[in-house]
């Protein structure tokens, strides 16, 4: 039988609480082996007795055991996962899916928007520069939420703001009586953190919405089309391009994505019912 569709055993080490319904996962394998993962890719994570649940990862990729991913709680799997105790065992299925095209971004300034929960998705991508900062310019990191209280991994980002390792801009949709930050949406950030335009790859995930005027913000500051990438995380049920529930145009996002160029996305993003 295929082994991509047979979950392996993990073990739930630690379950972390980001924001009042997001929590992430550190997920340890059952037996002594090595997971290894690109940014950008995700697992199926099965709880046994409800089912799975396509999940991306979240945790640094330079770490071969242990694995993360974060997750918002909107449904009987995701409440599942969020309520199990450490301890319990985890079916994960994976590493499936295109990754993030880091060999472009080698002596590039890269540029991160991220919606809400979007932000779990690049958290690799900035493990990763971080790991190996010699090989790229600026990391221009420009987060959006709903609210201060549903920023993820706040304090880790500005705390490399803060070391010089990167730029770490912030804006939520509504603030409350103790947020000095911005308030607006995310595309207000984009000419505010002067961007080279020949010398920079963007990497956008966060709701269809968002992506879309991001990229388009983006494009007036310069950039091209075939600079932008975006993770589009639809409706995946299998993980391997059988069952067609995440099917997009021609593409099936979970086999050909969910990492794709704006100039393969752009077009079905601007068609009704895709």
């Amino acid at each position: 039988m295929n082994r991509d569709l047979l979950p392996r055993p993990f073990i739930l080490e630690s379950n972390q609480a980001e924001t009042p319904n997001v929590v992430t996962l550190n997920l340890v394998p059952e037996e002594e082996e090595t997971f290894l993962f690109q940014p950008g890719q995700f697992n199926m994570l099965y709880l046994f007795g409800l089912g799975e649940v396509p999940l991306s990862l979240s945790s640094d990729p330079g770490q071969t055991r242990g694995i993360s991913h974060t997750l918002r709680v909107v449904g009987g799997v995701t409440r599942g996962l969020a309520k199990s105790l450490p301890g319990s065992r985890v079916g994960v299925r994976g590493p499936f899916g295109n990754p993030w095209p880091l060999h472009l971004a080698k002596g590039k300034d890269l540029v991160l928007l991220a919606g809400g929960i979007g932000l779990a998705p690049l958290r690799p991508v900035i493990y990763h520069v971080l790991r190996h900062r010699q090989d790229f310019g600026r990391l221009v990191v420009l987060v959006g939420a709903r609210s201060p209280e549903d920023l993820l991994y706040y304090r880790s980002l500005a705390h490399n703001c803060e070391q010089g390792l990167a730029e770490f801009s912030v804006i939520v949709d509504k603030g409350n009586p103790g947020w000095k930050g911005r308030v607006g949406v995310i595309t207000h950030l984009v000419p505010k953190a002067e961007l080279d335009p020949a010398a920079s790859l963007a990497f956008l995930c966060g709701p269809e919405i968002m992506m879309r005027f991001g990229a388009e913000a983006l494009l007036q500051e310069g950039l091209l089309a075939e600079q932008i990438f975006v993770s589009m995380e639809r409706n995946m049920k299998c993980g391997v391009g059988a069952c067609g529930h995440c099917q997009h145009g021609a593409s099936f996002v979970c086999k050909n994505g969910p990492v794709y160029s704006l100039p393969e996305v752009e077009t079905r993003w601007n068609i009704q019912g895709i």
